[in-house]
């Protein structure tokens, strides 16, 4: 919220108070694992996290900034203003590459904008464990919309009806989620004796198991078919291996009838005798006197992180005492459990419905003490309320089937407090750059994935030409600071330049660290850090790439390696897009050599061309226009060839020359685009276009219309009147050569106009075309109307209504198809003498 002061003091607690108990509400009524809630921030287009209910926040950290550009379910939620739900892992990776790449855990999510007044407050967020075949019925939208509604007016309420003033820019504030269903003993004990084959169970586990007192005194079969009985095999063999001195190397993990997860535990005792402990691993709250006793050790943390539990082995294992471990977050208590790679197996803990088993060692300098340096078997058991973690010294793993600690490949992965490594996947930026093909789109990508995974702030990035690096992309330096190094040789001596040379990455812990080993060297802050990190791609030279940071920082070894590795991604998106530059531009030029430089006139037909190149993938396609003499009239011509680039443009280049060679022989539209038709077939370029043509006759106003594949035309009569004109039409030309195009008459009235358009200039991602097409519908009669008040249609008048409807277009940054524009208007007197002196041809029927 805006404010200062005590008064803003307030006014945020009673905001994270409410977004809160919002939260918790979507807990409790829409069946979730985790919500929160992002706002607005202080900085344009960018959400923060306000509020997380039922995760900790500091595993999330690389959520918890999200610019409304991104790929990202939340962002298009709030663009659009609309839900978007994915109710499993494959609708999420099908839609949302990145975001799976981020969580790629079995989960469905909901994403809802919180309603405010012109453009929605923020997003209202839900994650739920899924199987691959859930649906829909996963949430209740209608629900979820209905909850958002509430949150966005008492936000307003609470900002007095500024929705300005509704922001966030802090860390978030993370709640525990609503209880989970009543707790039931947790823990339960039994013993089995293999020579008589008889189990005998405490109450507890009669308890936990829901059997009456006494119900379990029987068979191993009978035990095994109370646990679990999809699973009764396992149990038993278990248990004769137990029996035989082969205990199983980690707790078994188990599913109940209902489905909930428990452990079995088991160890010989008193051999033959087999002693084994069963534990919930489900919701149930833990009682300390019943997994006391447990020879493995026994973690509870909750939701948020904090350890709510530790049994006696656990702390032994740890080596801390159970007083200083309780309360204390898993990562302020036991850092070496967390980091690269263990915060990934922590996140699917909290997200997906099953156990996670991994591997940990001690470091050998924590506390001392017994098992100080050894490996420890981890398993984390998801529930509603708690998350259970079993640890074991590794040495009771099978060798056969657990590697041994020495081989072990998370060895040496002891995290390191500075690095930012774990909160960035390197597969999320090369999904990312997977869309980026010119070099501003992959710098821009750069830009937003990279600097705020790692901390930095200034970015540039080089690109090699001709033996010198040139400027491609900077931000966050000083202005003209980076102007005398543009252009520099590659025996230059700096570190831009020797990153590239000796293709070794260079890291500066300090500007002090960085002038001492680059003596004269001008430095563009006093204080800070800075990695310079060489772009080769396949082993050829694309450039250098060199961040920046605000404060000095050390780079873990592992921090090194994956900015090296995202270095080598970012090399080969650049080599690509200089690639596709290269054709870019030779397309763009055989585009504008192609396209008409005017357009044929007529004394009673005034017309007007637009043409914008698209600015996403491929940037020009083979979009084309042209009018072109036909007899005693125009035939005026519009198409779009399917594909982008050099052998679009070509295509459309030799479509444009047939239809010019048939119109100019005064043929009727159905022949021009049958002719043409067969001539890209016998062309074979392995594409098709899409067409519509016409014929008019200015003298009368008959006009004669077909269409292949292509738009309809619109149609805005004198008095205002702007209609879709219903033409039919023939399949798209390069498919059939027996295809018909039939005829559609019309008479074109005096001051109508006439618009033929391609779908660049009506397609909107996720919107129907027909939606955009009956917006440009409205715009024409809003343009016409305006070009009549400055009296007529006339030559710069049309002109004014095409900038008027490609206006739009023309600001748009990212544009993802070319657009093409012809726009046509007859004049009065109602009767024009032919332009070269001999009467008008004759009119052909449809």
């Amino acid at each position: 919220m805006a404010g200062s002061g005590e008064r803003a003091a307030r006014t945020r607690d009673r905001l994270a108070a409410l977004l809160a108990d919002a939260s918790a509400a979507v807990l409790g009524t829409a069946g979730g694992r985790a919500a929160g809630v992002y706002l607005r921030s202080g900085t344009p287009d960018v959400l923060r996290l306000a509020v997380l209910a039922g995760l900790p926040g500091p595993l999330f950290r690389a959520w918890w900034r999200l610019h409304a550009d991104r790929p990202f379910p939340v962002a298009d939620a709030y663009r659009l203003g609309g839900p978007v739900v994915l109710p499993n892992a494959t609708e999420t990776m099908r839609r949302y590459p990145q975001f799976a790449a981020g969580l790629p855990f079995p989960l469905g999510s909901a994403h809802v904008p919180v309603p405010g007044g012109t453009r929605p407050l923020g997003v209202l967020t839900v994650l739920c464990p899924a199987s691959p075949d859930t649906g829909d019925e996963l949430f209740d939208r209608g629900l979820l919309v209905r909850l958002a509604e509430g949150l966005g007016a008492e936000l307003l309420g609470l900002a007095g009806g500024d929705e300005d003033a509704v922001r966030w820019d802090e860390a978030p504030v993370c709640v525990r989620p609503p209880p989970g269903r009543t707790a039931r003993p947790a823990v339960g004990r039994f013993s089995w004796d293999p020579a008589t084959s008889q189990v005998r169970a405490d109450d507890r586990l009669h308890a936990l198991l829901g059997r009456d007192p006494g119900a379990l005194a029987g068979t191993a079969d009978a035990l095994a078919d109370a646990l679990a009985p999809a699973e009764a095999h396992r149990i038993l063999a278990a248990l004769r291996d137990t029996a035989a001195g082969r205990p199983p190397a980690a707790p078994l993990s188990l599913r109940a009838r209902d489905g909930t997860p428990r452990l079995l535990d088991l160890w010989a005792a008193d051999a033959p005798a087999v002693t084994g402990v069963v534990v919930d691993a489900g919701p149930a709250a833990f009682a300390e006197e019943a997994a006391d006793p447990l020879p493995q050790g026994v973690l509870c943390l909750d939701r948020l992180g904090l350890i709510v539990y530790a049994n006696p082995a656990a702390a032994r294992l740890v080596g801390r005492s159970r007083e200083w471990l309780l309360g204390r977050a898993l990562w302020d208590a036991l850092p070496w459990l967390t980091g690269p790679p263990y915060d990934d197996h922590l996140r699917a803990a909290l997200l997906a419905p099953e156990p996670v088993c991994f591997h940990a060692r001690r470091p050998a300098g924590d506390q001392g003490g017994p098992g100080a340096g050894d490996w420890l078997a981890v398993s984390v058991h998801p529930g509603t309320d708690l998350l259970t973690c079993t640890l074991v010294p590794a040495s009771r793993m099978d060798p056969a089937t657990g590697p041994a600690p020495g081989a072990h490949p998370d060895q040496g992965a002891e995290p390191d407090d500075r690095s930012m490594a774990p909160l960035y996947r390197p597969i999320a930026l090369a999904i990312a750059l997977t869309d980026a093909v010119t070099a501003r789109q992959v710098s821009a990508v750069v830009v937003r994935e990279l600097l705020p995974a790692f901390g930095g702030r200034r970015l540039a990035i080089y690109l090699l030409q001709e033996r010198r690096l040139h400027l491609a992309w900077e931000t966050g330096f000083p202005r003209g600071f980076l102007d005398p190094f543009e252009g520099v040789g590659l025996d230059t001596r700096i570190p831009g330049v020797e990153t590239l040379t000796t293709g070794r990455p260079l890291f500066f812990e300090s500007m002090a660290q960085l002038g001492a080993a680059y003596p004269g060297l001008a430095l563009d802050a006093e204080v800070g850090a800075r990695a310079f990190l060489p772009l080769i791609a396949s082993g050829r030279p694309v450039g250098s790439c060199i961040l920046g940071f605000d404060r000095p920082r050390g780079f873990s070894a592992q921090e090194r390696t994956v900015l090296t590795a995202l270095a080598g991604l970012i090399a080969h998106a650049m080599e690509r897009a200089r690639r596709y530059d290269s054709e870019a531009a030779l397309a763009r030029g055989l585009q504008e050599a192609l396209l008409p430089r005017r357009l044929s006139a007529h004394p009673g037909v005034e017309t007007a061309g637009r043409y914008l190149p698209g600015t996403q993938g491929m940037d020009v396609g083979g979009d084309w226009y042209d009018v072109v003499e036909s007899g005693d009239g125009l035939a005026l011509v519009i198409g779009d060839v399917q594909g982008h680039g050099v052998q679009a443009a070509a295509t459309m280049g030799q479509l444009r020359s047939a239809v010019r060679a048939f119109a100019l022989g005064d043929r009727p539209p159905d022949e021009v685009l049958s002719g043409t038709n067969h001539l890209l077939i016998d062309l074979d370029p392995g594409q098709f276009a899409s067409c519509c043509c016409l014929r008019l006759d200015p003298a009368t106003g008959r006009t004669l219309i077909a269409r292949a594949g292509h738009l309809p035309p619109l149609l805005r009569c004198p008095d205002g009147r702007t209609r879709v004109l219903d033409v039919p039409g023939g399949v798209v030309l390069g498919v059939d050569p027996h295809a018909r195009y039939p005829v559609t008459e019309l008479v074109l009235e005096p001051d109508a106009i006439l618009a033929l358009y391609t779908d660049g200039l009506v397609e909107r991602p996720g919107a129907d075309i027909d939606e955009g097409i009956a917006a440009l519908r409205l715009a024409l009669a809003k343009a016409g109307a305006a070009a009549g008040r400055r009296g007529g249609t006339g030559a710069r008048s049309l002109a004014a209504v095409a900038d008027r409807l490609t206006g739009t277009a023309r600001l748009a940054a990212d544009r993802p198809d070319d657009v093409a524009l012809l726009l046509a208007a007859r004049h009065a007197p109602p009767s024009v003498p032919g332009r070269h002196g001999h009467r008008p041809a004759p009119a052909h029927g449809p």
